[in-house]
């Protein structure tokens, strides 16, 4: 089953598509933060990484740059609730960046999976 990399300094978000996830059978490791991220995507290898975008030690857009150029093959699908900013204008840049997908928080969990079952070749919607 296909490798994801969940980046986003919420626990509770981390824990809830981690479940979603794994329990759809996919192989999950997660990150605090695009720093650890990037630390953890080396070892893991993953063929998605969904990331948020405002986060500390570093944030999503920083994160797309440097993971868009270091692994070009895995796909990337960004996540935000905004900031001080809208959602929206913090997405649109994510997709400049190299975010193949971009969803609003909340996140609707069956459009997510299917989301990555879209990017993942051989993949079939879990949902």
């Amino acid at each position: 089953m296909a490798r994801i990399l969940l980046i986003d300094d919420d626990f509770q978000i981390r824990l809830m598509l981690r479940m979603t996830f794994e329990e759809a059978g996919y192989t999950v490791e997660v990150a605090e933060n695009g720093k650890e991220g990037i630390a953890k995507c080396a070892a893991f290898d993953p063929q998605v990484i969904i990331t948020d975008i405002i986060m500390p030690e570093m944030d999503g857009t920083e994160t797309i740059m440097k993971l868009s150029k270091s692994h070009p093959n895995t796909k990337i699908i960004a996540i935000s609730g905004g900031g001080r900013n809208s959602p929206e204008g913090y997405l649109f840049v994510a997709k400049q960046l190299g975010a193949d997908m971009t969803f609003f928080k909340p996140i609707d969990r069956s459009k997510l999976l299917e989301a990555v079952a879209q990017l993942i070749p051989g993949e079939i919607s879990q949902s």
